[in-house]
């Protein structure tokens, strides 16, 4: 039989960054809160996945729980180098002498999820948080007062507000009834973990490299993270991603673009192809459910809008919920809420515009595209600045989208 937590606690669905991130910055908020998470204590998160932290997620991290930002820092590495070839040939090369910029917090860190994830984690424990593993949605209930929640051990959960934050398959949105909306890439990505050779390590630089005639002409970008190197590449439209993520091949790609030392020192390998969607609402009718992350949008990576963004949306939801919560009337609190949605949905259309521009300037085929890549790389010894437009392109805009606080995602 099922029994009901009547504690005022908020709930969140999701113990991956986003949800980790939102309970604590609810935390630091004194709104009590609790996590319930479909998986296992001893969940099995391979790969290194998000690896690029923005500086912007490095400071919000730091001022929901101080001493974070920093840890996250002195475990990733800022890489000083970054190079550009096109057609085996450089075209760009930039090292900084200060690649972090100054302070404590640098305008980024490279580093895996997975130790991302073991800080935050940590950060839970130290604050007192509670996680509820093997604890999944099964359904919500959200009315004027509050949301009902029933989980998959049994339990039936009342809470004022609800955080969605449990990925692309989100119970969560699926049960306050909103759609996702967009399209996804034609063709896929190989994205694989490759060991450093610590007797023989590479220069620590993020190379991309357009149509590197080593992996038969196909796009590749090499960048390092603490302990190893991410390798992608973007497959062609008629490739088959199945036979091409087989062992002998990738010892081939990995061999082709980083010696024979690396061959056969690739553990994690996985193809994508990258859907650019978002929720058609990031909250419910009743202002009691909030969609945060990949429950609320999934990006192509390119700019590493991804963890980022979805950090931006944790922290905002954390702020509009800590309003609502002690406010006085309804009418501030649904307010409230309301703009945070307003905020993050017109943020994430500008994350999927910007990631979508440099996923068609990489493979569309658009002939005045084509021709500016061509004089840029031919120009490119001559006129830095050409050099510089293939080496930014691929990321796409660097501009902040309107009405967000929270940097550039």
């Amino acid at each position: 039989m099922s029994h009901t937590d009547t504690d005022t606690s908020v709930l969140i669905a999701g113990a991956g960054p986003v949800g980790m991130t939102t309970a604590l910055a609810l935390h630091a908020r004194d709104v009590p809160v609790e996590i319930v998470e479909a998986e296992s204590e001893d969940r099995n998160r391979s790969g290194s996945r998000a690896i690029y932290v923005h500086g912007a997620t490095l400071r919000t991290l730091e001022r929901v729980h101080p001493g974070l930002g920093t840890d996250l820092v002195e475990e990733g590495i800022v890489w000083p180098t970054r190079r550009t070839l096109y057609h085996g040939k450089e075209v760009f090369s930039r090292t900084y002498d200060s690649p972090g910029g100054s302070g404590d917090i640098p305008h980024f860190t490279s580093i895996p999820q997975v130790t991302t994830e073991a800080y935050l984690l940590d950060a839970l424990d130290a604050a007192g948080i509670e996680i509820h593993w093997e604890c999944a949605v099964k359904t919500v209930q959200s009315g004027p007062d509050g949301v009902r929640v029933e989980t998959s051990d049994g339990r039936e959960w009342e809470t004022p507000y609800l955080v969605g934050a449990d990925g692309g398959g989100s119970t969560v949105r699926n049960e306050i009834g909103v759609d996702f909306e967009g399209d996804q890439s034609k063709n896929h990505f190989i994205i694989a973990d490759v060991h450093e050779v610590e007797n023989k390590p590479l220069p620590i630089e993020r190379v991309f490299h357009y149509s590197n005639p080593d992996v038969d002409g196909r796009n590749t970008l090499l960048v390092p993270f603490t302990g190893g190197w991410r390798l992608d590449i973007q497959c062609f439209e008629d490739d088959d991603p199945d036979e091409l993520v087989k062992d002998e091949n990738m010892s081939r790609f990995v061999r082709k673009v980083m010696g024979e030392e690396y061959d056969d020192r690739f553990e994690w390998v996985s193809t994508y192809q990258f859907k650019q969607v978002r929720a058609e609402h990031f909250i419910d009718e009743h202002r009691r459910v909030l969609l945060a992350g990949e429950a609320a949008h999934l990006l192509a990576p390119f700019g590493a809008r991804g963890m980022n963004s979805g950090v931006a949306d944790a922290d905002e939801a954390a702020s509009a919920i800590a309003v609502a919560y002690h406010a006085q009337t309804d009418a501030v609190a649904q307010d409230e809420v309301e703009l945070f949605a307003a905020r993050r949905e017109k943020a994430a259309d500008y994350n999927i515009g910007a990631a979508g521009q440099a996923l068609e300037y990489l493979q569309g085929d658009d002939p005045v595209t084509v021709l500016r890549k061509e004089a840029a790389a031919s120009l490119a010894d001559y006129f830095e600045p050409a050099g510089e437009w293939l080496d930014d392109a691929p990321y796409g805009p660097h501009g902040k989208p309107p009405i967000v606080s929270t940097g550039n995602y």
